[in-house]
């Protein structure tokens, strides 16, 4: 193992025990260095090889080209160095939109040697307090639109001692200061197994987990899910509707076209609507979005021009059989499904255009191996539902966290899915085998949501689960027991929603509020979430049926 180049050991004494760590299986075939740096050679790589005039990231108000970036890059890794103090290991959170500053500033971090912990812009205090604690952060990078919650956080935490805002103009603002900055900066000498990222996610009961990846792992998914299944070309122009600190938008909207010497169209606003403008004007060849879009996008296109469109990828959530018909019979183009998980960074069960079967996920991505396994951990017959187990060059590394021996079981990444694989190995999704839900591409910890009713001064009781919704696949629901004296109307379900709102991202807000006088328990008290989604099934049921 290379000498890590991390002066600050935090990431690396934070890492689980190696026999705790997944199979990492063939990795002798990508070939990477001992030591490399993601960040130079996704962007200083094009440079070299003749592309620096090419254009690299493109917004309504912006066009970079990869010269442009590395000159960026390079003034910002500075900037956090001689201003900042930054050394290799450093954790720094970034709080932006979807644009070019923000790919900027992520890829000067990594060539500084520090790490990422990249933030969704609506996330709220009291989650970007909790993971402010957890990677022990002491400097944030926010766009200026989005200073308010970050100042808030400040209030939250006392580990948060710098916070520099992007935009503003003044003297302390990011663009100031790169200005004024060297246009050079030497890639920090990182071993490829040195930690770059801490990718986010929540667990069933909200607490934040923290997924560990390396310099050789942001190239691993490009060389592996993109160039084995995708496989895009240096004239494609990607685009797509997931936020940068998602990782599947990092690796479809930044790191793939990247990879190729392609471009990138960031959207700070990305939803149907955005995306239905923006491709006949903007012509991308490429498009990362989640199901639903999909759906909103046909029912809004119209006399909409998407033939610059050549590829399109969904990911998030299961994409349904009808999407995928009604998506090919509008445009021609037949929808590559995917699912992947923070825990493995990207992608890793999908299939070619040419391999595609409408309704399955598709088969293990080259470098990766997948099995169904039953309650015992053993392999079940093709056919069999039971949950999926997959290994490959990714895999979980949880920082400090006790539910990494939940993860990785007998070498496999054990993901929550429940599956059934057929007899020619193409896996199909079922169900999520835990509380979360997922709504519209969105994880969301149903706990989570009825922790912070309960805070509500008028809420007894709370149970919140995923409710079938035809726009969304999954709508937060709660089922609510006020408490003596309350009463329940439509004016109190507002309240709670807008409680909510300003407590927690808003896109966790439930859509549904229904009042009862008492919830399903068992004889020791515990919620049965099941009963509660079986109740929200049968309404579903009584309702499309009215």
């Amino acid at each position: 193992m290379a000498k890590s180049a991390h002066l600050d050991t935090f990431t690396a004494d934070n890492l689980p025990p190696r026999a705790q760590w997944p199979d990492l299986i063939n990795l002798d075939r990508l070939g990477y260095p001992e030591r490399l740096n993601c960040a130079s050679e996704l962007i200083d790589r094009n440079v070299a090889e003749g592309r620096g005039d090419k254009l690299a990231l493109v917004s309504p108000d912006e066009r970079w080209t990869y010269a442009e970036l590395a000159e960026k890059v390079n003034r910002i890794a500075n900037v956090l160095v001689a201003d900042f103090g930054l050394v290799p290991g450093n954790r720094v959170l970034l709080r932006f939109p979807n644009t070019p500053m923000m790919t900027a500033v992520y890829f000067a971090v990594l060539k500084a040697g520090g790490v990422v912990v990249a933030t969704m812009p609506l996330l709220r205090a009291k989650e970007l307090a909790a993971i402010t604690d957890k990677a022990e952060l002491s400097l944030a990078i926010c766009d200026h639109r989005l200073a308010e919650e970050m100042e808030l956080t400040r209030g939250r935490t006392d580990r948060l001692k710098t916070i520099v805002y992007a935009g503003g103009g003044t003297e302390e603002a990011l663009e100031t200061r790169m200005a004024s900055a060297s246009a050079e900066f030497a890639p920090c000498d990182t071993a490829a197994e040195d930690v770059c990222l801490l990718g986010f996610t929540s667990g069933t009961t909200g607490e934040p987990k923290a997924t560990m990846h390396f310099h050789r792992d942001m190239l691993t998914i490009c060389d592996c899910y993109s160039a084995k299944v995708l496989c895009p070309r240096e004239d494609d122009v990607f685009i797509g509707s997931p936020p940068l600190a998602f990782t599947f938008g990092l690796g479809g909207l930044v790191l793939f076209p990247f990879r190729v010497g392609a471009t990138a169209i960031l959207l700070e606003r990305a939803g149907p609507d955005e995306l239905l403008a923006a491709i006949p004007q903007m012509r991308p060849t490429v498009l990362f979005t989640a199901p639903t879009a999909y759906r909103a996008i046909l029912a809004r296109k119209g006399d909409a021009d998407l033939s610059s469109l050549r590829k399109c990828v969904s990911a998030g959530e299961a994409l349904p059989k009808a999407i995928w018909d009604d998506w090919f019979a509008a445009t021609g183009i037949r929808i590559m499904d995917g699912i992947g998980a923070t825990e493995l960074l990207h992608i890793f069960i999908a299939a070619r255009e040419d391999e595609l079967r409408p309704g399955a996920t598709g088969k293990p991505v080259p470098g990766y191996e997948a099995k169904v396994i039953g309650p015992d951990g053993a392999e079940v017959p093709d056919g069999t539902p039971g949950r999926l187990a997959v290994r490959g060059p990714t895999g979980c590394r949880y920082l400090a966290d006790d539910r990494q021996a939940n993860y990785v079981v007998d070498g496999w990444n054990v993901t929550g899915d429940t599956y059934i694989r057929d007899a020619d190995g193409y896996f199909w999704y079922q169900a999520r085998s835990d509380d979360m839900i997922i709504s519209a591409g969105y994880n969301i910890a149903g706990p989570e949501v009825e922790g912070t009713m309960l805070a509500h001064p008028a809420v007894a009781e709370c149970g919140v689960v995923g409710a079938p919704d035809p726009e969304r696949g999954r709508i937060v629901k709660a089922y609510v027991v006020l408490k003596p004296g309350v009463t329940g109307d439509a004016a109190l379900i507002k309240e709670l929603q807008d409680y909510i709102k300003a407590e927690l991202a808003p896109y966790k807000y439930p859509r549904a509020v229904e009042f009862v006088d008492k919830l399903p328990r068992t004889e020791t008290g515990k919620l049965q979430r099941f009963a509660l989604r079986e109740i929200a099934s049968h309404e579903d049921t009584a309702r499309a049926a009215s």
